[in-house]
C-alpha cells in the first residue's frame, strides 16, 4: 500500500521558465538514467525479494522515495513550460510550422499530448521502456546494478545542474544529487554486508568446480602481434575474490569452423543455396534419425 502527501519531498521552484530545459528534464524522468527506471527497479526487486526481510523493506522504502523524485521532476517540467504562453505558441504555429514544432526547444508533445506537462518519455521523446529495469532475483547482482543506475543518474543530474542557471532548479537538483550519493552508498553498504569481494563470483551459489577454470581469471588479449596488452590489476596477482590468480592469454580459436545444415525447403532460400554435398545431406539426415 502506498500513501501520498500533497507536498513534494523537496521544494520545486522555477524563477525563469525554460521550455528547452523542460525537455532536458524529461531525460531524468523517462530516460535510461532516469527516476522511473530506478523507481521501478527497486520496487520490482523488492516485490520479488526472497530471504532476509530487511532488504525487501529497504528496497521498498527507496523505490517509494523515487516516486517522489518523479513527482518533483514532473512539477519542474510543468513550471518550466509555463514560460511558453499558449498565445505565443499559437501564434508561432500559425506563422511558421517549423517554429511551431520547435517551440523554443520544447518537445511539441509536451503541449500536444500533455497540455504543458511532463510525459513518461526521455528527452528525445522516446517512451520509457520496462527493458531498462533490472531485477535478477540475486541480491548481490541487483546491488551492483543499482550502484551503476545511481551513478549514471547522478552524472545526469550533475550535467543538468551545469546546464541551468535557474537558482530554483539548481537547488532542486542539488537535493537530488545528494540523494543519489546516499543511494550509491546504501547499495555499496549492502554489498559490504553480503561479504563484498568474498561474495564473488555472482552467483556464488554455483560451484566454481563446474566452470572451466582455465579461463576463470585469464585476461584474453586479441592483439595479433602479442604486443600492447593493457597491463593492470586485472592481468596479474591474486583475483579480487581471492579464488585464483590473474593471467594473460593470447586469443586463439578453441572451437571449430561452424558448419550449418542446408536451408529447409519450407524456408524458400535460393535454389543455389540448396546445392550441398551428399556428405552434408547425409549428416543432416543422421542428425534427425
Amino acid at each position: 500500500m502506498f500513501y501520498h502527501d500533497k507536498k513534494t519531498q523537496y521544494k520545486v521552484r522555477v524563477e525563469k521558465p525554460n521550455p528547452a530545459f523542460a525537455r532536458m528534464l524529461q531525460q531524468a524522468i523517462g530516460g535510461i538514467e532516469g527516476e522511473m527506471r530506478v523507481c521501478l527497479q527497486y520496487l520490482f526487486q523488492a516485490w520479488n525479494a526472497r530471504g532476509p526481510v530487511k532488504y525487501r523493506d529497504m528496497l521498498l522504502d527507496t523505490g517509494t522515495e523515487e516516486i517522489s523524485h518523479i513527482e518533483m521532476l514532473a512539477t519542474a517540467v510543468a513550471l518550466n513550460l509555463e514560460g511558453a504562453p499558449l498565445s505565443v505558441q499559437e501564434s508561432a504555429i500559425k506563422q511558421d510550422g517549423v517554429v511551431g514544432a520547435v517551440l523554443g526547444g520544447m518537445n511539441p508533445r509536451q503541449f500536444l499530448s500533455a497540455g504543458l506537462g511532463a510525459l513518461a518519455y526521455d528527452a528525445e521523446g522516446v517512451p520509457f521502456s520496462g527493458a531498462y529495469v533490472v531485477g535478477s532475483g540475486n541480491l548481490m547482482a541487483d546491488m551492483y546494478t543499482n550502484v551503476a543506475a545511481e551513478s549514471t543518474g547522478r552524472a545526469l543530474a550533475t550535467r543538468l545542474w551545469e546546464i541551468t542557471d535557474d537558482p530554483g532548479m539548481k537547488d532542486m537538483l542539488s537535493f537530488m544529487i545528494a540523494r543519489d550519493t546516499m543511494h550509491q552508498q546504501q547499495w555499496l553498504a549492502v554489498i559490504e554486508e553480503l561479504g563484498g569481494a568474498k561474495g564473488l563470483p555472482i552467483p556464488n551459489s554455483f560451484p566454481q568446480s563446474k566452470e572451466n577454470q582455465e579461463f576463470s581469471y585469464a585476461f584474453i588479449t586479441p592483439n595479433i602481434d602479442g604486443t600492447g596488452t593493457p597491463e593492470g590489476r586485472w592481468t596479474h596477482g591474486t583475483s579480487i575474490d581471492g579464488n585464483g590468480q590473474f593471467s594473460v592469454l593470447k586469443a586463439q580459436p578453441y572451437g571449430d569452423e561452424p558448419k550449418l545444415a542446408p536451408p529447409v525447403p519450407e524456408g524458400h532460400a535460393q535454389t543455389e543455396q540448396m546445392t550441398v554435398s551428399d556428405t552434408i545431406i547425409g549428416n543432416v539426415k543422421d542428425a534427425f534419425s
